[in-house]
């Protein structure tokens, strides 16, 4: 214990010169004066046990074992790193050894730590689940979400606080109103314990009961751990903030020289051993630096590596036909039974979707399934999207096949950092060690019900690298796309379906008697991502649309064909990825095309359709590009109004016919 504190000692001094030659690139945030904590909860811990850090990690990568040469050529930003040098400081981790690559959103690492934890538990394993983080986070709504749930579920995760008095520079005082961060453990229904954190011996106590309790099923654990960073938030940071005499009384119980003296005094070590220990710790810093140095910078093409393909299944598509008529709900019920059935590794995760005599979520689509599967694998949750997203991340990392369902795609903003920053980004920045092969199930649309419960927000996310986008329009897609998106071992995937597609007495077309029923073959089936469908055949103008607006699009063009203008609709099935060679050969065919989307027109989806039409095929066009879209105001909730601000048929047929 004594040699791993001061390899991070020796390491992050040598590390602080470094940065300021400039050897280093970023931002480093040292850990310096806190190594008692790392080493005293990591002691505590198994090989296969795991950590989750933050921003602050090298002492936590080094104390769970750690190749500290690795960790000195990521900081350098080298092809050996840990991490490929696509993490650097802030995201240092080594799978291998059980540490995820560290999360720098504030929180963010307990609701994945939680799901983490969960995977331990359903497996019954007697692993368990050490996540650090400062006395902040402790403030932030994705600390409490994962916390709660963590609690609730009397999961296999130990808490560790690391108070050191500042969240960045604002101090303690400042953020609490209790006199310890370990007294909220009581509003969770856990044990909360506050040790000295410059004492690695306390803490490797507490660390160790806490470790006995959690493999014993007793749930988690609060551990605040009070100690003291020797330098400011990051190296940017002169830390002029704290008072001089404050930060005198805390070097004076620095934890390195103050467990030597102990040992000392124990007659555990002498002073010629500790000098050993002394000269072989610089030898190994000074081995890291050479290291790193002379490690290769990554070749640029590298920055296109350890993400994900473009489609995670490549499948025949089977013929649309059978007799079996189903609805959209019916299809995707059908398509989690059947993989619940072929895989125990798949799980669903979400509120209200599991209480037995229940409703199966606000749209009824998991009803009967928690009957069948038990509470374990049908989990209801508390009212938390931070938690259910976060926790369905960190269970997929350890090889789980999680389905988290938001009850409404308006709420998915709630989780909006563990969908964008985490499950996005951890393969990348991990240099490939993990892989987040979930699935959300996000119901999108207006169906009447507001601002806030009607928005269609797919484009959100198109934004973002690494996410897959699924929109299926019929129950033949839906079961086969989603059967797909389990399957798939890379993600993260978000299913997005329209309400007023679920049941048959869904979607009504405003002239005919439109009903989204259809056939669903008999046994299993894959339907391959990236891959549109040509919905109706027609020579005069392109449609492109998804959801409901297929069906918008599919009425004006029966209207439109008995004016001699025939149609061609395609449906893209996925939006990320795009079938853009469908699109291209369809709007070279017709020379016109129009979007129609849900979602507002500005910066909506429907504009980076035509983007690539306008780079690709403009030569091929015959008359400008429109987009029919919602009116760029929330959704609003009387019918009368919605209908206004939605795009109608009579608008698409309008449309057709400014440019036919």
């Amino acid at each position: 214990m004594y040699h791993s504190m001061l390899k991070i000692r020796s390491f992050e001094n040598r590390v602080y010169r470094l940065f300021l030659q400039g050897a280093i690139p970023g931002t480093v945030h040292l850990y310096a004066g806190q190594e008692a904590v790392a080493v005293g909860v990591c002691a505590a811990l198994q090989e296969n046990d795991c950590i989750v850090s933050t921003h602050r990690g090298h002492g936590h990568y080094i104390a769970k074992g750690g190749d500290m040469n690795r960790l000195m050529a990521e900081l350098y930003g080298r092809r050996d790193g840990c991490c490929k040098g696509k993490g650097s400081s802030m995201h240092i981790g080594d799978f291998s050894k059980g540490m995820l690559p560290a999360l720098a959103i504030v929180g963010a690492n307990i609701p994945i730590g939680a799901g983490i934890a969960l995977s331990f538990k359903m497996r019954a394993t007697d692993q368990v689940v050490a996540a650090f983080f400062g006395e902040g986070a402790v403030n932030h709504g994705m600390w409490h979400e994962g916390a709660n749930l963590a609690a609730v579920w009397d999961l296999p995760l130990i808490l560790v606080c690391e108070n050191n008095l500042y969240a960045a520079s604002t101090h303690v005082s400042k953020s609490f109103k209790v006199p310890r961060i370990s007294d909220r453990s009581t509003a969770y229904g856990m044990e909360g314990v506050t040790v000295d954190g410059n004492d690695v011996l306390a803490v490797h106590h507490a660390a160790l009961k806490a470790v006995e309790e959690a493999r014993g099923g007793e749930g988690p654990t609060l551990v605040e751990c009070l100690t003291y960073r020797h330098g400011g938030h990051s190296r940017g940071d002169p830390a002029t903030y704290r008072p001089k005499d404050e930060v005198q009384k805390w070097l004076s119980k620095d934890p390195i020289p103050r467990f030597k003296s102990k040992l000392i005094e124990e007659g555990v070590l002498t002073s010629e051993r500790a000098q050993e220990i002394e000269r072989r710790t610089a030898i190994e810093v000074d081995e890291a630096v050479t290291f790193a140095e002379a490690s290769p910078w990554p070749l640029p093409s590298s920055a296109l590596e350890d993400t994900y393909p473009t489609s995670p299944i490549q499948a025949d598509e089977p013929q649309e036909s059978g007799q079996r008529q189903l609805t959209i709900g019916q299809a995707i019920r059908e398509a989690l039974r059947e993989e619940m059935q072929r895989d125990d590794r798949v799980f669903l995760i979400g509120e209200d979707i599991g209480v037995k005599g229940g409703f199966g979520g606000p749209f009824g689509v998991t009803l009967g399934l928690s009957e069948e599967f038990g509470s374990e694998r049908i989990r209801d949750t508390p009212i938390s999207e931070s938690a259910i997203v976060g926790t369905a991340i960190g269970a997929s990392v350890m090889g789980m096949k999680p389905i988290a369902e938001v009850q409404y795609g308006d709420f998915i903003f709630c989780a909006m950092d563990q969908v964008v920053n985490q499950a996005a980004k951890l393969r990348y920045m991990s240099g490939g060690q993990v892989k987040v092969p979930i699935v959300l199930r996000i119901p999108t649309g207006a169906t009447g019900r507001g601002a806030q419960h009607a928005q269609s927000t797919e484009a959100f996310f198109l934004h973002t690298p690494e996410l897959k986008l699924v929109t299926p329009s019929t129950p033949y897609d839906a079961k086969g796309l989603m059967k797909a998106a389990i399957r798939a071992d890379d993600g993260p995937i978000l299913f997005f379906e329209h309400k007023l597609l679920y049941g048959s007495k869904g979607y009504r077309s405003e002239k005919a008697a439109l009903q989204v029923v259809g056939p669903v073959p008999d046994g299993d089936y894959l339907l391959p991502f990236g891959k549109a469908r040509i919905r109706r055949e027609g020579t005069d103008i392109t449609i492109v649309a998804k959801l409901l607006m297929v069906y918008k699009a599919l009425a004006a063009a029966e209207e439109l064909s008995r004016e001699g203008i025939e149609v061609e609709v395609i449906d893209p099935r996925t939006i990320a990825p795009l079938d853009t060679e469908t699109l291209l050969t369809s709007v070279k065919k017709t020379g016109r095309l129009i979007v129609v989307e849900e979602d507002t027109k500005t910066n909506g989806w429907g504009a980076e359709v035509l983007a690539r039409v306008a780079e690709e095929a403009i030569d091929y066009l015959d008359s400008p590009m429109k987009r029919i879209s919602a009116l760029d105001v929330p959704i609003p909730a009387a019918p009368p109004l919605e209908q206004y601000v939605i795009p109608s048929e009579e608008r698409i047929v309008r449309a057709v016919r400014e440019i036919a």
